[in-house]
């Protein structure tokens, strides 16, 4: 038996975690593992940018389950620092690989290329956004370091950071009696059935309980528990933004997407209005309204489980683990409640615009909802990307990607990248606005160099819509690309431009059509254009911030 290198033990234990593909530039302190990464079975996706290599790791990871990225020391790890921040914010188990110089090499001369200030300083910054940081220096603890790094990815589900010292990457672990452990502290059966004791009071004493469910239930790929859980209780269930598409959204009991600042007003007055309100893998931010000083909580109505902690009414148990929470009320006997009235569901009172009309974010959208199917996955970008998405149906379960907590413009362009190794049975579509396309809509070259096909429809509106709601003025404007043409320059896929709605139709129906190339579709919108939930975005935000002005 080959004894294994610090190197290829860490490639070893990815492929075993189910990492098929690496994305990432290569750099001379990480060509070692490059290297390595020929003779394993994790194929290298080479990106045009790191931080696009990121967010497409991070896209693989949310269908996936842990993705991975490999770049070289600073200069492209910092590169990175945005994308793996918003992988920690919405939970999505990335692993960044890294080099950094030997230790030898540092010995001799302590002003080594791409170093910042301290040998040390990348894995410093690192700390701050991911639930482990090691550097693997040591052969004898290196397989002891690399247990409790993934044991903290799988128990949170969040980004990890692994750095290999160049001339350890060839170095043999030592023998020792250590045995691979990436499971941490099992979850206290006892507190857990305490835990579905009092939840089963709770609502044996509800009359009207709600479910929320967010992004954390398909991390921990809990998508069918769920959905047990929902019918067993006959209860209704909405999503958060970040989880939309967590469950079916043509579910009979699936009343929409509840997010306090982009929610219709009737879902949000459902949800607010329950006396049992069973939140299950969702961080509570400022898009979802929902807080902790809120009525439900401050009464004590409210189940909220996490990966960080299972809290029910005002009591906290630090020691049962999100997914055996899951998997325990999914089994538990629990009431049922007589079948809920709900509230109706969105259609548009106005019809579907002529062929002849200027094209609209209502009639894309309209029509883009008449096209969905369980073989689309629609990516959204910031902006009303996001927001003119909310009201669309998605066909089958976790089927849409978004940004949609943390929020970075440019994710979804290389996500598609990521998403289509990660199942390349599905056909991204992706939702980008001009500004977000200007920042990474060119890492559409690596689509083309590995054969992908997504349809990428630039919602082009001449700026930044979100700010112009917020605070209008000249720097929300943007300058005027041909987005199309970029075809020409990637050196592949079909580009074109549409003016009129029955334009869009045609050469949507041809994109999706046409399997074998990207398409890019710049649509042209009127600048003061603004979809239902903008509008409802913006209302609710001038309440917000009428006094953040001068």
């Amino acid at each position: 038996m080959t004894t294994q290198t610090i190197g290829t033990a860490v490639l070893d234990r990815l492929h075993r975690l189910g990492v098929r593909h690496m994305f990432g530039i290569p750099g001379d302190y990480v060509l070692g593992l490059y290297k390595l990464m020929e003779s394993s079975p994790i194929q290298h996706v080479a990106t045009t940018r790191e931080d696009c290599a990121g967010f497409a790791a991070d896209a693989y990871a949310r269908i996936n389950g842990i993705g991975a990225l490999c770049v070289t020391y600073c200069v492209g790890g910092l590169n990175t620092v945005n994308a793996i921040a918003c992988a920690y914010a919405e939970r999505s188990p990335v692993v960044l690989l890294t080099g950094s110089p030997g230790l030898s090499e540092r010995a001799r001369n302590p002003y080594l290329h791409h170093m910042v200030r301290e040998f040390s300083t990348q894995r410093e910054v690192f700390e701050k956004m991911t639930v482990a940081a090691v550097s693997l220096e040591d052969p004898v603890t290196a397989e002891r370091e690399m247990d409790r790094a993934f044991a903290a990815l799988l128990r949170y589900r969040r980004p990890i950071y692994l750095e290999i010292p160049r001339d350890m990457v060839h170095v043999p672990l030592a023998q020792t009696s250590h045995r691979h452990q990436t499971q941490g502290e099992p979850t206290d059966r006892a507190a857990l059935s305490e835990a579905l004791n009092e939840v089963r009071t709770m609502l044996e004493s509800a009359k009207r309980p709600v479910i929320l469910a967010g992004a954390e239930v398909g991390r921990f790929g809990l998508h069918d528990e769920l959905t047990s859980l929902v019918e067993r209780l006959n209860v209704p269930i909405a999503s958060t933004l970040l989880g939309k598409s967590i469950i079916r959204e043509d579910h009979p009991l699936y009343v929409g997407v509840y997010s306090g600042l982009v929610a219709r007003d009737e879902v949000k007055e459902f949800v607010n209005q329950t006396d049992c309100l069973l939140i299950l893998g969702s961080i509570l931010s400022d898009v979802e309204d929902l807080d902790a000083h809120s009525a439900l909580f401050s009464d004590g109505h409210t189940i909220h489980a996490t990966a960080d902690r299972v809290a029910i009414k005002h009591h906290r148990y630090d020691s049962i683990l999100f997914e055996d929470f899951v998997k325990g009320l999914a089994a538990a006997s629990l009431p049922s409640f007589p079948t809920p009235q709900l509230p109706a569901p969105y259609k548009p009172q106005e019809p579907m615009p002529p062929a002849q009309a200027s094209v609209s974010l209502q009639g894309v959208f309209r029509h883009l909802d008449t096209v969905l199917h369980e073989k689309t996955l629609v990516i959204a970008d910031v902006g009303e990307s996001l927001f003119a998405s909310v009201d669309l149906h998605v066909h089958r379960r976790f089927k849409f990607l978004s940004p949609a907590y943390y929020t970075s413009m440019g994710f979804a362009v290389p996500a598609a990248i990521g998403a289509s190794f990660a199942d390349s049975s599905l056909r991204p579509i992706v939702l980008v606005g001009d500004g977000a396309f200007q920042m990474t809509g060119s890492e559409l070259s690596t689509a083309v160099r590995y054969k992908q096909a997504p349809v990428v429809i630039v919602l082009n509106n001449h700026g930044y819509s979100t700010e112009r709601e917020i605070l209008e003025g000249p720097f929300n404007d943007i300058h005027e690309w041909r987005y199309e043409r970029i075809c020409e320059l990637i050196g592949g896929g079909q580009g074109s431009r549409v003016a009129t709605h029955g334009e869009f139709v045609q050469t949507l129906a041809k994109a999706l059509a046409d399997p074998s190339q990207p398409h890019v579709i710049n649509v042209l919108l009127d600048p003061a254009d603004r979809s239902p939930a903008m509008m409802r975005l913006a209302r609710r935000l001038a309440k917000r911030l009428s006094t953040d002005r001068p």
